[in-house]
């Protein structure tokens, strides 16, 4: 004795299968999604340029409120910005994956993986360089005994 009422026909399978999107408009949209992303990524490129060069300029006409300090450091903005943006991504692949849409959000998580790789490698790579040294100056007089002196040898002249 089974009531009828409460069931759909056909299996679990067959049901979920009909919901899900086709193999082509799925694929499409992962690429979509993919030119979507790069222009989104290629505008915030554009503006952490712009505010790299912005921020360079006002440092040499003067204009900033307050003195800079000795040793700037690190600016984490570029980082945090992309980390930002490969965060969505990775939420945009999530969804898609949990909606049924497996090639686009396959494709979504390539994506966000790649540029994960990508911050961390340039992390790690901004975050171990070391302020340039400056080239040493001499300040040792010129040598006044001749030239066959010690003093000429450690002067350099």
């Amino acid at each position: 004795m089974t009531d009828s009422a409460g069931r759909l026909p056909g299996r679990p399978g067959e049901r979920s299968a009909a919901k899900r999107p086709g193999r082509g408009a799925d694929l499409l949209t992962g690429v979509l999604l993919v030119v979507a992303e790069a222009a989104a990524g290629a505008l915030l490129v554009l503006w952490l340029v712009v505010r790299g060069m912005t921020r360079s300029h006002e440092a040499a006409d003067g204009k900033l409120s307050a003195p800079p300090p000795a040793d700037p450091g690190t600016d984490w903005t570029p980082i945090v910005a992309i980390g930002v943006f490969v965060l969505v991504v990775a939420c945009v692949a999530v969804a898609l994956l949990l909606t049924g849409w497996h090639w686009s959000g396959g494709i979504q998580a390539v994506v966000a993986v790649a540029l994960g790789v990508a911050l961390l490698a340039s992390a790690v790579q901004g975050g171990g360089r070391d302020a340039e040294e400056p080239a040493p100056v001499r300040n040792a007089p010129p040598c006044l005994s001749g030239g066959d002196s010690d003093e000429c040898a450690r002067s350099g002249g």
